[in-house]
């Protein structure tokens, strides 16, 4: 009896139109690569903007990346059922507007309502929240969000890592979000503590 090949992991990425879509482009190309991965993608029309501004790109960048690139008005495709084995779905970035909607069930266009699947099915959901400062709209609806098993990820550079250039920020932020999707990688190194030559603190000082 031949045995049956596993199935993949499929995940899930939307993009709304915060600034930041070098995120989730970035989190798509290196799930592309990934075995056992398949990959689904919805960008919101805010999103597309961004892309267009920020990345002079736009649908012919992220098609060669994903199984199935949704339309964000499809509200009838798979991922908008708890039916669809989706495990994880990443919002990179989330926009304060999509927060909202998550955080008040507003399911009005697909990554709002596979938002909410994931929430209701108990599955997890990434939202790389980008917005500075927060009012405290933006705060509740974070806490409404995390109440209800969403995890709050915003980007934040990680500057002990000694990043050289912009995709290596970009990259620690990406490798955080893979590792709460429990996928390998090799973007950002891992930090193993301090060596006793990297020290900052001088015998008979304080760290003021």
């Amino acid at each position: 009896m031949s045995l049956q090949p596993p199935e993949p992991r499929r995940l899930l990425v939307a993009i709304t139109g915060a600034s930041g879509a070098l995120y989730g482009l970035r989190l798509l190309q290196v799930l592309s690569r990934s075995p056992g991965i398949e990959t689904h993608g919805v960008v919101s029309d805010a999103g597309w903007l961004t892309l267009r501004h920020e990345l002079g790109t736009g649908p012919e960048a992220l098609r060669p990346l994903v199984h199935t690139l949704h339309e964000a008005a499809q509200i009838g495709a798979g991922p908008a059922s708890g039916s669809f084995r989706c495990e994880s779905m990443v919002v990179a970035p989330c926009s304060m507007r999509t927060l909202a909607a998550i955080a008040h069930g507003l399911s009005d266009n697909l990554i709002t309502r596979a938002a909410d699947v994931m929430l209701k099915e108990r599955r997890r959901l990434v939202l790389m929240t980008r917005e500075t400062p927060l009012h405290l709209g933006h705060l509740r609806n974070m806490v409404s969000a995390t109440e209800m098993g969403a995890i709050v990820c915003p980007p934040m550079p990680a500057f002990y890592l000694r990043p050289q250039t912009l995709d290596d920020i970009v990259d620690a932020s990406v490798a955080r979000v893979l590792d709460l999707l429990n996928v390998p990688h090799t973007l950002s190194e891992r930090w193993e503590g301090l060596q006793s030559t990297d020290s900052l603190m001088q015998p008979g000082t304080r760290n003021l």
